[in-house]
């Protein structure tokens, strides 16, 4: 039987490993596409040569995080070490193959291994550099902050683990505002819970020009808003936004994934930062069991998650 920590961890790790699996085949479809042929299933090619159930560079960036904060230390050298093992040495993948990075990602991990720059000063920080790609690989530096800190929430860690490839405030606030959302997930799993992470996120961050790009999620009756308003392209604010409200207007893991993959567009991220959130609020046991078995590497995750929670203290 493993322990509540071991499965909290591992909850959000495959929650977020499994709707990225489910979202590669369709990246870059539009949602009129979805809308006359929506996933239903985890299925295989598509968008990229690539059998079902693997997963693209959101988790392979998070597990190259997680290998390292499993040790029970915070180690940015060797975080960027392992994103370069995975850029140039196709490890962290789920086939041997890296098939997919965004750009401000890749200019990042090319700053580390081939500029020599320090791993803080890696990342871009212009206003075009406010992509999804922090987001989507945020997860492991929360987890540590919460499960190896004392249950207190580390900012620091969390802006720095965004700034490794994407440094603009607006990027780290958006990574800020998950943290706070899935603390109180892992804390007390009920939806009231994400209203009560937004709270604390906006108690925090209020002083920040920059949350305004972030106002919609504040508002009270955001779950409400109608689909066609709700972007699921890969700039930061957008991916958030779709998570979250995907989130919120479903009852069920697998709900919440299918809603998010079916949105379109940047369809693995959406679906890897909302899987992740509903791995929290469902827990690992809500992962639908056929799905958890075509996930490519399930084994390779777990691994890191067990070895996670025997580190942390």
């Amino acid at each position: 039987m493993i322990s509540e920590k071991e499965y909290k961890i591992k909850s959000v790790m495959l929650g977020h490993a499994v709707g990225d699996a489910l979202g590669v085949p369709v990246e870059f479809y539009s949602r009129e596409e979805l809308d006359e042929g929506p996933v239903t299933d985890m299925e295989g090619f598509g968008t990229y040569p690539f059998p079902a159930g693997c997963w693209s560079d959101d988790t392979s960036m998070s597990i190259a995080e997680l290998d390292s904060l499993a040790n029970g230390r915070v180690d940015y050298d060797e975080i960027m070490r392992n994103f370069v093992k995975w850029y140039n040495e196709d490890e962290y993948t789920p086939t041997g193959e890296m098939f997919d990075s965004g750009n401000t990602c890749s200019t990042a991990i090319e700053n580390y291994f081939k500029r020599k720059m320090l791993p803080l000063d890696c990342g871009l920080s212009g206003e075009h550099s406010n992509g999804n790609g922090s987001l989507m690989r945020i997860n492991p530096f929360v987890l540590f902050s919460l499960f190896n800190g004392g249950g207190e929430m580390h900012l620091d860690l969390i802006r720095n683990g965004s700034m490794l490839t994407h440094a603009h405030v607006r990027s780290q606030i958006g990574c800020v505002i998950y943290a706070f959302v899935l603390k109180e997930l892992l804390t007390d799993p009920n939806k009231a819970s994400v209203s009560l992470g937004l709270q604390k996120a906006y108690e925090e961050l209020s002083e920040e020009p920059e949350i305004r790009h972030y106002s919609r999620i504040f508002d009270a009756d955001f779950k409400n808003t109608d689909r066609s308003l709700i972007k699921s392209t890969g700039y930061i604010v957008d991916t958030l936004e779709a998570a979250l409200w995907c989130l919120l207007t479903t009852d069920t893991y697998k709900d919440c994934v299918l809603k998010a993959v079916n949105l379109g567009d940047d369809t693995d991220t959406v679906a890897a930062v909302a899987g992740g959130l509903a791995g929290a609020l469902y827990g690992f046991d809500s992962i639908p069991k056929a799905w958890l078995d075509t996930l490519k590497r399930k084994d390779y995750i777990e691994e890191m998650c067990n070895r996670a929670s025997l580190n942390w203290k």
